[in-house]
C-alpha cells in the first residue's frame, strides 16, 4: 500500500544518514512484535512442557544472543532515556548509534521466520508453531524498509541480510551493480572495492571508497603508456573525446581530480592535507570522479 501523502507529494527524500527516535519506536514495534508472535522461535524456541513442540521465542535466549552479538544495545529495548539527577531528571526520545541499530536489524532478520499457529493446547493456553524462514524475513525486510522509506532514512535492507546506504539519485542507477568490467582485472577491483565501500552506511568505510576510486584514477591513467603517464593521458583523452574543445575540458578537469587527491586526505594522510569532512564532501568528490572515469573507461579504454 502507498500511503496518500506520497501518491499526492511524492516520497520523501531519503538522505537522512541516522535513526531518529521515532524511527527508532518503529524498530521496537517490529522487534517487540515479532518476539511475542514467535518469530524467533525457530532459532530461540520456546518448547511446550508437555512434548516439546514449539510455542513460541524464548524470550531470556534471544537476548541473551543478541548483547553477545551487538554490544551497543540495551536490552528490553529503550524508546526513552533520562536527562539529569534527582528532581530534576527527566525523559527525553532516545535512539542508539545508528551503527548499533542497524545491526540489531540484521541480527533479527538472521534469525527471523513466519510463525504459524497451530493445534491449540488448552492446558497451556498456547498455540503449537512452525515456520517459514522465507516469508518472515520477507516480511520484516518490507517493514523495516517502510519505516526507512516514511523517515526519509538513506538505508535498505537487502534480501541476504545486508544494509546498504541508497546512493544519490544520480549515482543511484550506475553503482547498482558492479561496473562494466575492462581488460584489467587490477583496475577493476578497485572500482568494485570503491562502488562497495560508498554504499556502506558508515561514513568512515564511505571515505575509504575515495581512496580505492582515486587509486583507481592513478592506475588508469597509466593502462595506455604504462612508462609515461603524460603520454598515457593524452591517448586516453584522445580516444574519449575525438573533438578538440571537449577534450580540453576533460583534461582541465583530469587535472583538477588530480590536484585534489594530492592535496586533500584521500590518498595521503599528511598533516598538512585537508580533511575530507561529512558525507555530503564524500558524495560530491566521489560523483565527480566516478563521472570522468566512467566516460573515459567506455569512450577510450577499449581502444589500446
Amino acid at each position: 500500500m502507498q500511503y496518500f501523502s506520497d501518491q499526492e507529494r511524492g516520497p520523501q527524500p531519503r538522505s537522512l544518514e541516522t535513526i531518529s527516535p521515532t524511527a527508532w519506536g518503529g524498530i521496537i514495534a517490529a522487534v517487540k512484535s515479532a518476539v511475542e508472535d514467535g518469530s524467533f522461535g525457530e532459532d530461540f524456541p520456546e518448547t511446550c512442557p508437555d512434548g516439546g513442540a514449539v510455542c513460541g521465542s524464548d524470550s531470556k535466549a534471544f537476548p541473551l544472543a543478541l548483547k553477545a552479538e551487538v554490544h551497543g544495545i540495551e536490552w528490553p529495548l529503550q524508546l526513552e532515556t533520562s536527562e539529569g539527577e534527582g528532581w530534576q531528571a527527566t525523559m527525553v526520545p532516545y535512539a542508539p548509534h545508528f551503527l548499533d541499530a542497524l545491526d540489531l536489524i540484521q541480527f533479527c532478520y538472521r534469525h527471523v521466520s513466519k510463525a504459524t499457529q497451530h493445534d491449540y493446547h488448552s492446558y497451556f493456553r498456547h498455540h503449537h508453531l512452525s515456520f517459514d524462514r522465507d516469508s518472515g524475513r520477507r516480511e520484516f525486510r518490507a517493514r523495516i524498509n517502510r519505516i526507512f522509506s516514511r523517515n526519509g532514512i538513506s538505508f535498505d535492507l537487502l534480501s541476504d541480510g545486508t544494509i546498504t546506504r541508497l546512493a544519490p539519485p544520480v549515482l543511484a542507477e550506475a553503482l547498482r551493480s558492479p561496473l562494466r568490467p575492462t581488460f584489467d582485472s587490477a583496475l577493476d577491483h578497485l572500482f568494485e572495492d570503491a562502488r562497495r565501500k560508498f554504499l556502506s552506511p558508515d561514513l568512515k568505510v564511505r571515505k575509504e571508497s575515495l581512496e580505492k576510486l582515486w587509486d583507481a584514477w592513478e592506475r588508469l591513467k597509466t593502462l595506455h603508456v604504462p612508462l609515461d603517464k603524460k603520454a598515457s593521458v593524452a591517448r586516453l583523452l584522445e580516444q574519449a573525446s575525438p573533438e578538440s574543445k571537449f577534450r580540453e575540458r576533460l583534461n582541465r578537469e583530469a587535472h583538477e581530480l588530480t590536484e585534489i587527491g594530492n592535496h586533500f586526505m584521500i590518498r595521503h594522510s599528511e598533516v598538512e592535507k585537508t580533511p575530507i569532512d561529512g558525507s555530503s564532501q564524500v558524495d560530491y568528490l566521489f560523483h565527480r570522479l566516478f563521472a570522468l572515469t566512467r566516460l573515459l573507461i567506455e569512450n577510450g579504454l577499449d581502444k589500446r
